[in-house]
């Protein structure tokens, strides 16, 4: 036996051992979304009547656990970087509490701002030479890993092998839980014609050799369905996702043109469907790095034609942006969007795209106001926009006034509503 399995044998622990170092005050993060340890977690939350005090701290959490109900108050508190359902499902019990962030430095100033005890992270099998791969998740992940007091990773054999900055060796890690666990899916959302046609309106302005960032969902989705007739694309995203391996299929996607990582898709994690997952094991060309590089907007900006490509629940007539809340209540998170739509335009050749329907509520309400709602969180400040589309046309803002910002956004916004929005926009004196 090799030294490396035999300190893979003395490192090897239950769940619930590792559970039990655990104390009272501690604060525990977790690795994100598809690298989430479910093990772990589901053992932490039955067990939460034996703690007081303990925070933890997660990130877009993807499993409907228990640890967040109104019986657990006072025995575990969530802070969340991003929001899922069951925060937003349980964030009235007062036993979850948003943090304000930007992707490229969230795991940064959280370990130099707070006491962070242990880590909790998912790998891949061990190899000979005693590596694990981390897989699915490298945004804060490694950096916690050498960041806090003990480390715990929840060794799962259908995790993909995946490349990069993505290994880390047995000496580093303090113990292993072994659990066999389905992977985390999330469905593909099959895009229907509105997201189609916005698709089309952001496809026109994307170049050959472009290198972008995209996000998940029907709008994102639709886009890379509008993408497969483009030429040497790039990829250079926080999020790895199953429209890409599409595009990658189609030939759209090579990185020949790219300036960093050239032939390489890049990204920070990766969450999506089997396809997905099959698509990045052991694949050369996919590369992942930790979130304080793939979303560091001076990194960013250094990609020649980069586009960044987010969505957004509102925007005013200013151009300010609300992609994370609604009014008061927190829907998601900030994410990557600053970093990339900032980062974007300073590439040469570069733009900040937001993407939205124009309408919400089933037609109901637009989604293009004179005014945000009283509460609403601004995601991306008008002064940081450069493009808003919608399925009725482009608005470019960057450099423009005030006066032709109201009149470019009410031109794409749904016709239903242009005529309130500026009679809406006279009275606040916008025009």
């Amino acid at each position: 036996m090799n030294s490396a399995r035999q300190e893979y044998q003395a490192r090897e622990i239950t769940a619930s051992q590792a559970v039990e170092m655990v104390s009272d005050g501690d604060t525990v993060t977790v690795a994100m979304a598809g690298s989430e340890p479910q093990g772990l977690l589901q053992e932490f939350a039955e067990s939460y009547q034996e703690f007081q005090g303990v925070r933890l701290v997660t990130c877009l959490i993807m499993g409907d656990y228990d640890f967040q109900k109104l019986d657990m108050k006072g025995h575990i508190f969530n802070e969340s970087w991003f929001y899922g359902g069951t925060d937003r499902k349980f964030h009235k019990h007062g036993n979850v509490s948003y943090i304000p962030n930007n992707l490229h430095e969230a795991g940064e100033k959280k370990l130099d701002n707070d006491s962070i005890n242990i880590f909790w992270g998912t790998a891949t099998p061990m190899d000979d030479r005693g590596y694990f791969s981390l897989s699915l998740g490298l945004t804060y992940e490694k950096m916690m890993i050498r960041g806090v007091d003990l480390v715990v990773l929840e060794i799962n054999e259908n995790l993909p092998w995946t490349l990069g900055d993505t290994q880390v060796h047995i000496s580093e890690i303090d113990h292993v839980v072994e659990n066999k666990a389905p992977l985390i899916e999330l469905p593909n959302i099959e895009p229907g014609e509105i997201e189609m046609e916005i698709g089309r309106h952001v496809a026109a302005m994307i170049d050959d050799g472009s290198t972008l960032q995209l996000g998940i969902g029907g709008i994102p989705n639709a886009i890379t369905k509008c993408l497969k007739t483009k030429v040497d694309l790039g990829i250079h995203t926080e999020m790895f996702t199953d429209g890409m391996v599409d595009l990658f299929k189609a030939g759209a996607i090579t990185g020949r043109r790219k300036t960093l990582w050239p032939g390489k898709m890049v990204a920070t994690f990766a969450l999506g469907t089997q396809k997905l997952y099959d698509f990045i094991d052991h694949n050369l060309a996919v590369e992942f790095q930790q979130g304080n590089v793939t979303n560091d907007p001076t990194v960013i900006g250094q990609n020649y034609k980069m586009v960044s490509i987010n969505t957004a629940l509102q925007v005013d007539l200013t151009g300010q942006v609300c992609s994370e809340a609604i009014a008061h209540k927190q829907y998601s998170g900030t994410g990557g969007q600053a970093d990339t739509h900032r980062g974007a335009q300073r590439s040469e050749g570069g733009k900040g795209i937001i993407a939205l329907r124009s309408t919400a509520k089933g037609g109901n309400m637009s989604t293009i106001m004179s005014e945000l709602p009283g509460g609403s969180k601004i995601t991306l400040g008008r002064n940081d926009i450069d493009y808003i589309v919608t399925e009725f046309g482009v608005a470019h803002l960057k450099g423009k006034c005030l006066r032709d910002r109201v009149e470019a956004l009410i031109g794409i916004a749904h016709p239903d509503f242009r005529e309130k929005l500026n009679q809406e926009a006279r009275e606040l004196q916008l025009w």
